[in-house]
Parts: C-alpha cells; structure tokens; sequence
C-alpha cells in the first residue's frame, strides 16, 4: 500500500472509532434533578438534535417530573419512550411536556426518540 492509502485508512478507523464513542460509549455525569415544592424531582431537558442534558440523576421512591421542550422539527425527535417503565409521550415542537415517572428501585434507565438515535439515561440512586 502506497503511504496516502495508509494516511486514508487510518484517518478512517479513526473516524469510526470516534463515532461509535460518540453515539454509543459517551457517558455523562448527568445533572440533578431539583426539588420542588410539591414533592417532585424536576428536570428541563431540551430537545435539539438530541436531549440536552441526556442524563438525569434522581432518588428512588420519591415521583420524577421530567419536562420536555422541543426546539426542532426532525420527525424522530417527536415522540419519547421510556420502555422501562411502559411510557411514551409526543412532544409538539415549542412546546413543553411533563413525563411523571415514580422510580421504585436504583438502576440506569434508558430513554429515545422511536428510531433509538437520541438517547438519555435517567440515574436513579
């Protein structure tokens, strides 16, 4: 193999690798959800190109209130799925939707848009 075709291909596995961290193995410390008044956990998470933040740290037994805001219109990001615990909810463009979830144990649980290619994770500890 002449020395560009090398160049090329190591620029390419590097590419990928980089794209496989980056959609599948990025991990984030996650922002806390706050308490509020009425005894909810509560986190906004904006929804552009993906779920801003994408990991949301609660404690378990107390009822989380996520609300969602929706700043784009690609068809995938309009509608959430928390498979774990048997929830989905549409999410209008500009507008704001609450998912009220009730975590009963610690774990991670994952959240996405239908097609998987937005992805979140709540931490409940």
């Amino acid at each position: 193999m002449t020395p560009d075709r090398w160049i090329v291909t190591i620029a390419g596995i590097g590419l990928v690798a980089f794209i496989i961290w980056f959609f599948w193995l990025k991990r984030s410390t996650g922002a806390r959800a706050t308490e509020t008044s009425g005894g909810y956990q509560e986190a906004m998470i904006l929804v552009k190109g993906g779920y801003t933040p994408d990991t949301i740290v609660v404690r378990s037994g107390r009822p989380v209130r996520l609300n969602f805001r929706r700043e784009e219109t690609a068809s995938c990001s309009d509608k959430v799925i928390f498979p774990d615990f048997q929830k989905s909810a549409d999410l209008p463009t500009g507008e704001t939707v609450a998912v009220e979830l009730m975590p009963k144990e610690p774990g991670e649980f994952g959240f996405s848009c239908p097609m998987g290619m937005f992805r979140g994770r709540l931490v409940v500890e």
